[in-house]
């Protein structure tokens, strides 16, 4: 792990090769226990919260149909906002990850499910499962690290365009879904190159989310509006609310996964070789928990507890909670920090982050030396004492 090597307060520096290979080992296990005991209590979970927001979601649609009283617009975007989550969250993004896979159910498989988003699902397993779990906080590697679009490490060389990057990461934010579409399709590197750009696999990559993004817009945006009749416009409305209230809610989720401080980064050669059980504390090291209640839980698809996800990605959501205290268990043992906060603790530090990351390394130094110029004991050439006053 070079990045972390260069670093003076290397997390990683009391650990030698063989301790994070029996931690390795000692975390199959745990993986093991779980395969082992999975059976028709957690088939039953999946389908009762599949069940639940399809009848959520039916029903804040039925209500919409007299969204023209604002009490109905305000419950029926309310219902559909949590349907919105609960079938991105707990339910697309798991069942993608072939969490359910083993229930050999063909109706919640990883190859035939087709969540309601702007990013077609083939391309989103490629981009998330394939590239993101396997190069996690890789810089240059892992696409969901800053979206492409911001700095994310001291150490990456500092441009004034960063300095805007808070503006885009809230326009991002916004339009959470169809960042991650044009990510799935590396629309920025694809784009840049004319090569690239014309080859016919780009071409139709670009026309699966096209059509993807044209059926979500039409679903949303036409027909469920002109099914509500005298309430069109309003249902519109609420449908555009619960899209933008969904997106909010996962960029949030997902910034706090990855991005809060005390989060590890890592280099591109810092993998050359990577051992089992150097994967596994990458994924310790380069995620983040959030702490809260089963509702917040389930509301985030469970990846309030990104850190075990990480570790056991296909495993099925409502067991990370379970295993949560025997991972915390390791992290203690093998005196590594296990980073978890509340939401509103986490969704603060990643902002934080990203505001502090958009300015250059010396900037806070450079700030705080004028500052210090120009103040009493600055003016008077004085030294200040531990209790502030000038000596």
């Amino acid at each position: 792990m070079t990045t972390l090597q260069k670093k003076p307060d290397n997390p990683i520096a009391h650990l030698t090769d063989e301790d994070i290979e029996t931690l390795g080992a000692e975390l199959d296990a745990i993986r093991a226990e779980v395969v082992a005991s999975r059976g028709e209590s957690d088939a039953a979970y999946i389908r009762k919260v599949i069940d639940v927001q399809r009848k959520l979601e039916l029903s804040s649609r039925a209500v919409l149909l007299f969204s023209l009283f604002p009490p109905a617009w305000l419950a029926g975007t309310a219902g559909l906002s949590v349907a919105k989550i609960l079938e991105n969250m707990e339910i697309g993004h798991n069942v993608m990850h072939g969490q359910w896979d083993w229930m050999r159910d063909p109706k919640i498989h990883s190859t035939t499910w087709e969540w309601d988003n702007a990013s077609p699902s083939e391309q989103w397993k490629h981009s998330h499962n394939e590239v993101h779990h396997t190069y996690t906080n890789v810089i240059g590697r892992d696409n969901d690290l800053g979206y492409g679009i911001m700095r994310v490490d001291e150490d990456q060389r500092w441009y004034p365009l960063y300095l805007a990057q808070p503006l885009w990461n809230f326009i991002n934010a916004c339009f959470f879904e169809y960042g991650i579409a044009a990510y799935d399709l590396e629309l920025g590197k694809n784009l840049r190159s004319k090569k690239r750009r014309s080859s016919p696999e780009f071409k139709a990559r670009g026309k699966q989310v096209l059509k993807k993004i044209r059926s979500q817009m039409t679903k949303d945006y036409v027909l469920h509006p002109v099914l509500s009749g005298p309430s069109a416009a309003t249902t519109l409305s609420a449908n555009a609310t619960a899209n933008l209230v969904r997106n909010l809610w996962t960029h949030s989720v997902i910034m706090c996964g990855h991005f809060p401080e005390g989060v590890e980064t890592f280099e591109r050669r810092s993998i050359e070789g990577e051992t089992r059980g150097e994967w596994y504390l990458r994924q310790m090291l380069g995620s983040a928990n959030i702490t809260g209640s089963p509702l917040m839980h389930l509301m985030t698809g469970n990846l309030s507890f990104q850190v075990e996800h990480h570790l056991f990605p296909d495993l099925p959501s409502n067991r990370y909670q379970e295993i949560a205290p025997k991972v915390q268990e390791l992290f203690e043992r093998y005196g590594l920090t296990y980073t978890t906060g509340s939401l509103p603790r986490q969704v603060g530090s990643a902002w934080k982050k990203v505001f502090r990351l958009s300015l250059p390394n010396d900037f806070g130094k450079k700030a705080t030396a004028k500052v210090a110029s120009i103040a009493p004991g600055g003016l008077l050439g004085g030294t200040a004492t531990e209790d502030g006053a000038a000596a």
